[in-house]
């Protein structure tokens, strides 16, 4: 075996460790290059990978961008009302057709002028009469397969990959009480962290650290003993319930809120979608994130944050509401910024000549989840020659 099949072998081990015993990860597997373009090969080139919410393209011609394991590719909103997603790369020279999130009527390249429709079809080519190589009706933009589930965007480039609404069947009993599809988005935003993926996915599912990294934002209301895992493990998905007090400043139903009731009034539930889509669904609010690896040491980190329905209707004036959303946002951009320094420190840590495996707490079970997807993705890996 070579370093990167010990490195996944025991992966495969810690895996199949019970929990009571589990550790944390080997730390090169953070670090090791070879791992990383595995995790290219067998994780983000097979699974399903969230580009953000559909409410985000809220009428036909809406896009954002997005990548798929290196692939560039933009969600779009056509005009019968679905969302659809493309190469982002035109089919003349190769430039890249459009840049961040917005609204068009057709999809024109900034380099030749090329014009797309919103159902990928090119539709005008200036000064390519004379070229007989060019036959307009043979050309459109690859499509890239895409699902909605729960409000989300979900893309792959697997065509065999089973359908999310399959994969997370179990999940949508959890979910679906909250009906997030009619949250309303109100941020978006994207940044590039130094550190793995795997660890900011970790650090997210984790409330082990939340008391101490977030003692003065998320950890105040934080009560660890009430934290509930589901029972049995998922390949696809891990997730835990927990509470906070009713005078949180965040995560408790509003007055006008008809589906919680009793205990779920004051209930947040954490899915993490493995690989790498994460988010805190509260009864008032959700806020989330996607994570793509720009390099073994760096993180494209996609942030959202949407309110519920009744929050944004309780507001008397659009500056009321303006206020209300700044103090969301700036509180989650805290803690985001707490997140960072910690997940960046490990990151530099795991590097270290000392750096070594540490027994995982109970309050880390999702840690030990994440390991056995991991393991199962990666297996291929072990047996390549």
């Amino acid at each position: 075996m070579n370093s990167m099949q010990q490195l996944l072998a025991h992966l495969r081990d810690s895996a199949a460790t019970p929990f009571s015993n589990a550790s944390s990860l080997a730390p090169e597997l953070y670090w090791n290059e070879d791992v990383a373009q595995a995790e290219q090969d067998y994780i983000f080139k097979k699974d399903w990978v969230c580009a953000g919410l559909a409410a985000e393209l809220e009428k036909p011609g809406d896009y954002l961008t997005f990548s798929v394991s290196g692939e560039p590719v933009f969600c779009v909103r056509d005009k019968a009302n679905e969302i659809r997603a493309y190469s982002n790369v035109c089919r003349h020279r190769l430039m890249q057709l459009l840049d961040g999130r917005g609204c068009t009527k057709r999809v024109v390249c900034p380099y030749h002028a090329w014009a797309y429709d919103l159902e990928g079809k090119l539709v005008s080519a200036g000064q390519m009469q004379s070229s007989k190589a060019f036959v307009k009706s043979d050309i459109c933009l690859p499509e890239i397969r895409v699902e909605i589930w729960n409000g989300w965007i979900y893309l792959t480039l697997n065509e065999e990959a089973e359908s999310v609404a399959k994969l997370l069947a179990p999940l949508n009993d959890v979910v679906s009480r909250y009906s997030m599809q009619s949250y309303i988005p109100v941020v978006h935003e994207d940044h590039v962290w130094k550190t793995n993926w795997k660890l900011l996915t970790e650090n997210f599912m984790e409330g082990y650290h939340l008391p101490v990294a977030h003692k003065n934002t998320v950890g105040a209301w934080f009560n660890a003993t009430e934290t509930l895992f589901p029972e049995e493990p998922n390949v696809n998905f891990s997730y835990q319930f927990f509470t906070k007090s009713n005078d949180a400043k965040y995560g408790v139903a509003h007055a006008d809120n008809q589906l919680l009731k009793d205990d779920w009034r004051t209930t947040s539930v954490m899915p993490t979608v493995f690989p790498s889509h994460m988010y805190v669904l509260a009864p008032d609010h959700l806020w989330y994130l996607s994570l793509r690896p720009r390099s073994v040491g760096e993180v494209d980190v996609r942030f959202g944050v949407a309110i519920a329905p009744e929050v944004n209707n309780s507001f008397t004036n659009d500056k009321e509401r303006q206020q209300w959303i700044e103090d969301l946002v700036s509180f989650f951009d805290h803690v985001n910024k707490e997140d960072r320094h910690v997940v960046e420190s490990i990151y530099k840590g795991s590097q270290s000549d000392y750096a070594k495996v540490g027994p995982l707490s109970w309050l880390e079970r999702e840690l030990h989840d994440f390991q056995q997807y991991l393991a199962s993705r990666l297996s291929q890996a072990i047996l390549v020659e």
